[in-house]
């Protein structure tokens, strides 16, 4: 059975009956954790596990948000704490010296990650925050202008994909302008675009060579007075594929998120007829899971050699690595931000 285009969460740290079930019924093509699903590394792999035997995939996508700062889903007591972007975008040293610790700092969480089996994060953030707009970006950004965002949102992406694990570029075409939070209401963008060109843009344009990329729900009137990117075929079509040129898979950004309308089948249906590759639904809710899948349809044509070209970029294994140096150097580098 070929795998559908949906990613799902699920409730807890172990898998429920009915969970399994639905999986093995739906076979998604990949999974995503949160912080209700981790208790600790040998749990997590033993879930990562009993998660890959539901769809008999074992390089079956397993997603993460760990960024740092306040967007990290595996923290202390079992893994180290790691600044925000905008710490390390102000790293004294310059451009150059930002972009060696953010390239070494996405090092450390890969390795982090690869050990447990998550080999997908959601990150880099390519986002370029604008004066007044909502703090849902803030200090997730990689700076404040276009051309550091690039320079060191790939930087945090080389690193990632060094380590063996796949980063996702989001949220494309930008979110650096919202003044609302995607996850309560939909926010809504004036820039014309023009300004988007100037702006938003050129960071994702930069690293259109990335293998993922996670949509913004946000309604952009220059590109589309409608509907939200997510469920836009005009901005999905004209601008990521087109003006953008992301050749990559998209995935919507969560499907439970307060910015879109329409119930879970609804809005499944909308961000895969956009031109969404794969939709994901996060917060384990099997209702809505449900709802989700009756709109969803299994990976083929662009979508299925897309999703296949992404999980080649994984390497056999994870360049070489002393994480005892590097951390020992990660850790000068911060000492520096604070002197």
């Amino acid at each position: 059975m070929r795998a559908s285009a949906a990613i799902y969460g699920c409730l807890g740290p172990r898998l429920g009956a009915e969970e399994i079930a639905f999986f093995r019924d739906v076979q998604p093509w990949g999974f995503i954790l949160f912080a209700r699903n981790i208790e600790g590394p040998d749990q997590v792999r033993a879930l990562i596990a009993a998660l890959r035997e539901t769809v008999g995939r074992q390089d079956a996508p397993v997603l993460i948000d760990q960024e740092g700062g306040r967007v990290q889903r595996f923290g202390p007591p079992h893994w180290r704490r790691y600044p925000p972007a905008r710490v390390l975008a102000r790293l004294p040293g310059g451009l150059i010296a930002q972009r060696d610790a953010i390239r070494l700092g996405a090092r450390l969480m890969a390795d982090d990650l690869f050990a447990l089996g998550v080999n997908v994060d959601c990150a880099p953030v390519l986002d370029v925050p604008q004066p007044g707009a909502h703090d849902i970006i803030g200090d997730r950004a990689y700076g404040e202008t276009p051309e550091a965002v690039a320079v060191l949102g790939r930087a945090a992406a080389e690193g990632l994909l060094a380590g063996g694990v796949l980063p996702v570029i989001k949220h494309i075409p930008g979110h650096g302008r919202a003044t609302s939070d995607s996850h309560l209401d939909l926010p809504v963008v004036e820039a014309s675009l023009e300004a988007l060109r100037e702006t938003d843009f050129p960071p994702f344009q930069a690293l259109s060579d990335m293998p993922l990329a996670m949509t913004a729900h946000v309604l952009y009137r220059a590109l589309d007075p409608l509907r939200p990117a997510t469920t836009s075929r005009r901005v999905i079509r004209e601008v990521l594929r087109g003006e953008l040129g992301f050749c990559g898979l998209i995935m919507s950004d969560d499907l439970s998120m307060q910015a879109l309308e329409g119930d879970m089948t609804r809005r499944a249906r909308q961000s895969l007829s956009a031109g969404c590759d794969v939709v994901l639904h996060c917060n384990g809710d099997m209702v809505e899971m449900k709802a989700v899948a009756a709109g969803v349809r299994g990976l083929s044509g662009q979508s299925a050699r897309r999703a296949e070209a992404a999980l080649s970029r994984l390497p056999l294994r994870p360049e070489p690595f002393d994480r005892r140096e590097a951390e020992a150097r990660f850790d000068a580098l911060l000492s520096g931000a604070g002197s």
